[in-house]
């Protein structure tokens, strides 16, 4: 837990008290994939800080249309789910984990409590907060502007360079759920790719075969 901590980036700004208080109030939660870490029908967590796996945060709408904002791998802080420490945040996200998921959690009274005595704590959350909204900014403008072929060209090649490889494993659903589209129609634009020479599909996997006509479709 020490160790873990010491990796907040506030963490040398603190007191004594103050790390003293982390390292008695924080805890570790493990999620299984697929579980839901935060909703606005549970309780308000605090800051996430993921140790292991990885945290989709999404909105849903009323008729059940999930569009996803970010994501979050290990490194990674949000406090979007702490909607009763910053009250700037007026609208209700929706967290799963994309895999089997390890995340450190700072409870939202000692969040809040750092926030009000410290002020480098305070400072850090408003630009957390506001480095979030610039994902979702960046997620909204590529919804609206860009076309299916070039979010999915765009995903494609995020994801080979993420993980260093050009296999990317993951089904139809998936990639439909992480570009906020329709599974039919990612189907139907890899199938596209497929017969154009830019992707191979194989059962749960696709291999990228010309990267560089990816790069230009995007």
């Amino acid at each position: 837990m020490e160790r873990t901590l010491t990796q907040l980036p506030f963490w040398s700004s603190l007191t004594e008290k103050e790390q003293e208080t982390l390292r008695r109030s924080a805890f570790v939660r493990h999620y299984e994939k697929g579980a839901f870490v935060h909703s606005s029908d549970t309780e308000c967590l605090g800051m996430l800080f993921v140790l292991s796996g990885e945290i989709r945060t999404y909105l849903l709408s009323e008729e059940g249309r999930e569009v996803t904002l970010f994501r979050l791998y290990p490194g990674e802080l949000c406090v979007l789910s702490a909607s009763c420490v910053i009250s700037q945040i007026t609208f209700d996200t929706q967290m799963t984990a994309g895999s089997d998921t390890d995340v450190l959690i700072i409870p939202a009274n000692v969040i809040a409590a750092l926030k009000e005595q410290n002020l480098h704590v305070r400072c850090f959350l408003y630009e957390l907060a506001t480095k979030r909204f610039s994902d979702v900014m960046w997620a909204m403008q590529q919804i609206m502007f860009k076309g299916l072929d070039r979010r999915l060209a765009e995903f494609l090649l995020a994801e080979a360079e993420r993980t260093g490889s050009d296999t990317i494993r993951m089904t139809h659903e998936q990639i439909a759920q992480h570009i906020s589209s329709a599974r039919e129609a990612v189907a139907r634009m890899l199938k596209s790719f497929s017969e154009d020479g830019l992707v191979e599909l194989r059962r749960g996997a696709i291999t990228l075969r010309d990267k560089n006509s990816l790069n230009r479709l995007k």
